[in-house]
């Protein structure tokens, strides 16, 4: 208002000038108020656009996944179409026996593999197909597979695009499960799940009929060794499943009818047939393992085995415990793969997805395998983050050191109870270390890095590696002798560098002429915070009784004594940062006026003065009071400066003989 009224003379033109205001303010508003209106239809109208095209793409969206899910469907068939089976395509002779049918199959077999060196001239041949082997996690297509089921083994061929089969893997089918996957519509049909030594792997079939008879024939071969078990003699023979009918019950006057070596063989039957819920149990666990129900799997594990080690004297504990073994043994693999399905993500969610498989490998002895796969998966993480940082020019080594910390808080409380696998956590650390510190090398500490910098980074990396002392874990020492070498060689330029820069320009050897107060006033608050003062040098209105080069050096030297006094805290670093100041400081103190120049030596002395009385000590103080140690060298020199004062050239004086 008083800008707008400042040219108005008298009431009057106040009053018209008022009149002009408001009726600029009416128009104002009723020109917001149009548009507001005129925007509040405008949204209406896009809101209702909005919403017709949300429900368009709704409807697109819908139509595409029925596509996506037509062309899986498509594919699939496809591929499974395509491999057609070896025993079928190539006639086998009916007439003849079982067994040279199955050595004709076995030699089909043998020519149709590349790269197969194992034995099958003593299996028995029972089925074969083409699968599509799909990831665990998300039921992506991965390979096509051609399985060959034998009674003892399950020969893996990998489908190359010449539809040649090149052998993959096998396995013992005593030792493997075999899990019917519920179908879900739109991401997984007709799979199955075979839990091996190395892990559970996921197969899909070309329809149902083909999964249910997969799945037949598994079970024919997992017991197939039981089924054809020779028999010597006509002796009383084991049951050979462990399914068992409960025995009926016979009445008192039918077992005293029976022998007594017949009655007494009767008892010994039915004292030794094994409890309902341990035939049924390695059923269950291998549901619990496809349901990812890991913990109950555990505890009907352990409660299988606390039977088996009281009571084993019963028909089929041999069976039932190689088939507890084996599933332990299969969910200890699925553990382990969940473990290290965490590799990809962030450090901290690594570390929370951990816990769950980490509790369980411990309870079930797995401790040692189970750490190395955490430190791993821990490695991954970091390392990642640090490239992230880098690109993002973040403090890395920070980042670093938390991480560590995050790792080690994590790792022993996973493993308190495991003392062994702590000498993993140190050697990891150590390794982690060394490979930070050549990444640190690499990007910041390079050659030509300006002293200031390098003093910036050692620090960074000082602080938070001294804070892991808080969790017991001290790598400073560690961490000081892996930079040693290449924070000595950058010592060592720096002093070239500096003293070589020293006297390169001309100095008048006149008082500092700052041309203004404003100016001189600047500078003195500038070397306030420096710790000098030099207020008491000020002369007349702008000058100083020092020269410029004098003032510029004080400023250099204090900046390059704090960043030495950084690097010193490093007690391997200490004398190389001293003699890089003390260089620097002589370099200075011994520059003398050229001969051409009449410069007034008593002021040259003064400036000399003033950088050993004033100057040196000043440096001095500020190394001690960062670094945290006596500076011995600018110590010693100092005491020498003091002994041996700069001589003033002798004035000539003028005589007369006039009395």
């Amino acid at each position: 208002v008083k800008n707008l009224v400042q040219d108005c003379v008298g009431g009057p033109e106040l009053q018209q000038t008022k009149q002009k205001i408001q009726s600029l303010s009416e128009t104002v508003s009723s020109t917001l108020k149009k548009h507001v209106y005129e925007n509040y239809m405008q949204f209406i109208e896009t809101a209702k656009e909005i919403s017709h095209l949300e429900s368009e793409m709704y409807q697109l969206s819908h139509i595409l996944i029925e596509q996506r899910n037509l062309l899986t469907t498509l594919r699939d068939e496809s591929m499974l179409d395509d491999q057609k089976n070896i025993i079928e395509d190539q006639s086998l002779d009916p007439n003849v026996n079982e067994e040279q049918q199955n050595r004709k199959a076995i030699q089909l077999i043998k020519e149709s593999l590349i790269g197969y060196k194992g034995n099958l001239d003593d299996k028995v041949f029972i089925h074969e197909g083409g699968l599509i082997e799909l990831d665990s996690n998300d039921y992506r297509p991965i390979c096509r597979i051609h399985l060959f089921l034998f009674n003892e083994v399950l020969v893996l061929a990998k489908v190359r695009n010449e539809k040649k089969l090149e052998f993959q893997t096998e396995y013992e089918t005593k030792k493997i499960a075999v899990i019917n996957i519920k179908d879900l519509d739109g991401v997984n049909k007709n799979a199955i799940n075979v839990i091996t030594s190395d892990g559970a792997r996921m197969f899909q079939c070309i329809n149902s009929a083909a999964k249910l008879e997969w799945i037949d024939k598994f079970e024919h071969a997992i017991k197939f060794h039981q089924l054809k078990k020779p028999k010597k003699a006509q002796a009383p023979q084991p049951p050979t499943s462990l399914k068992f009918e409960a025995p009926q019950k016979s009445t008192d006057s039918e077992l005293l009818t029976l022998s007594p070596t017949a009655s007494e063989m009767g008892r010994v039957i039915v004292e030794n047939l094994p409890p309902e819920w341990l035939v049924t149990a390695p059923e269950e666990i291998q549901a619990e393992i496809a349901q990812r129900h890991f913990e109950d799997c555990l505890a009907l594990l352990q409660k299988c085995e606390d039977h088996l080690a009281h009571d084993s004297t019963f028909h089929g504990a041999a069976e039932i415990g190689e088939k507890i073994k084996t599933l332990k043994g299969s969910l200890a693999s699925v553990l382990m793969h969940e473990l290290s399905n965490s590799q990809s993500r962030s450090l901290q969610a690594a570390l929370r997805s951990s816990r769950r498989p980490l509790k369980l490998l411990v309870e079930m002895e797995k401790s040692r395998e189970a750490c190395g796969i955490l430190l791993r998966v821990c490695t991954s993480a970091i390392r990642t983050s640090q490239r992230q940082a880098r690109r993002n020019n973040l403090a890395v080594s920070e980042l670093f050191f938390c991480d560590v910390a995050l790792v080690a808080s994590e790792f022993l409380r996973a493993f308190s109870a495991k003392a062994s696998c702590t000498s993993a956590l140190i050697v990891w650390c150590n390794m982690e270390l060394q490979y930070f510190a050549s990444q640190l090398i690499k990007h910041y500490l390079t050659k030509d890095t300006q002293l200031e910098m390098v003093a910036k980074v050692v620090e960074g990396v000082r602080e938070p590696c001294l804070k892991l002392r808080e969790i017991g874990l001290d790598l400073s020492y560690h961490m000081e002798g892996l930079l040693r070498s290449t924070l000595g060689q950058l010592l060592d330029e720096a002093r070239y560098r500096l003293v070589d820069s020293i006297g390169r320009t001309e100095d008048p050897w006149q008082p500092y002429n700052l041309q203004t107060k404003t100016g001189l006033r600047t500078l003195l608050k500038e070397f306030d915070v420096l710790g000098i003062d030099f207020r008491a040098y000020v002369t007349g209105d702008t000058w100083i009784n020092l020269t410029q080069a004098t003032v510029s050096f004080c400023r250099h030297l204090l900046q390059t004594t704090e960043s030495c006094a950084y690097l010193a805290k490093y007690d391997s670093l200490q004398r190389d940062s001293e003699m890089l100041i003390r260089e620097l400081f002589l370099s200075q103190h011994s520059i003398k006026p050229p001969n051409s120049l009449n410069a007034d030596m008593n002021f040259v002395a003064k400036n000399k003065t003033y950088m050993a009385e004033v100057l040196l000590p000043i440096a001095m103080k500020r190394f001690e009071r960062i670094a945290g140690k006596k500076p011995d060298l600018l110590m010693e020199l100092h005491t020498q400066l003091r002994t041996v004062p700069p001589k003033p050239k002798p004035r000539s004086v003028y005589q007369t003989d006039v009395l």
